[in-house]
């Protein structure tokens, strides 16, 4: 269980970029030629966490919570399944929103737009790293826990479109239009191309 100690606007945050650099830095805690894991240590925020391949499918949660190399939370062990049962030889999770917080409950209450910024130069670096970026949205209905979750996944879409990203949803979307999450999906659930446009429209409506 992760529950913030307090806002991320407290927190020296250190920039993506930065987080990089470290993750590219051999590390004695996890084996960083499987791992990409930015920052490369526990803390109150994750920008990336994955494997390392050529395909790698990028999942999009809403927030992080605990797993970490070596040591995934369920859900993160379906992202996984998931991403080799449709073909892909890693993934890498990303999230609407880097802050910590195993309840979405937990997560605060206004938008450090310094940690989003970081966040989307993040999602630039994960898109850039295959030619055709596949993306599978994921977040369900945790969405609608803050305001400001929906003005993330529109800003993520617009750095999406710059790369030419592919959409796509597993399992069945909720009766607002929402994306299902990881968990309880079958092992062999296949991805299907999803209509992230059209859903914008639908969060602008709701």
């Amino acid at each position: 269980m992760h529950i913030p100690n307090g806002t991320t606007a407290e927190l020296e945050l250190v920039t993506f970029r930065q987080a990089l650099a470290a993750a590219n830095t051999p590390s004695e805690e996890y084996d960083i030629n499987e791992w990409l894991y930015a920052p490369n240590f526990y803390s109150e925020y994750r920008y990336i966490l994955g494997t390392r391949g050529k395909k790698p499918l990028i999942c999009i949660g809403i927030n992080p919570s605990t797993a970490e190399p070596g040591n995934l939370d369920n859900t993160l062990k379906s992202v996984q399944r998931i991403a080799h049962g449709n073909g892909f030889d890693s993934f890498i999770m990303f999230n609407v929103y880097a802050q910590r917080a195993t309840r979405p409950d937990d997560m605060e209450r206004q938008c450090n737009l310094h940690l989003h910024r970081e966040n989307m130069e993040a999602f630039r670096y994960v898109l850039s790293l295959s030619e055709k970026s596949a993306v599978w949205a994921a977040w369900g209905a945790i969405i609608e826990k803050r305001n400001y979750l929906s003005a993330c996944v529109r800003d993520m879409v617009a750095v999406g479109q710059e790369f030419g990203a592919q959409w796509y949803h597993a399992g069945a979307v909720s009766k607002k239009g929402h994306p299902h999450h990881p968990l309880y999906l079958r092992k062999d659930e296949p991805l299907k191309p999803f209509d992230i446009e059209g859903y914008l429209d639908l969060l602008e409506g709701k």
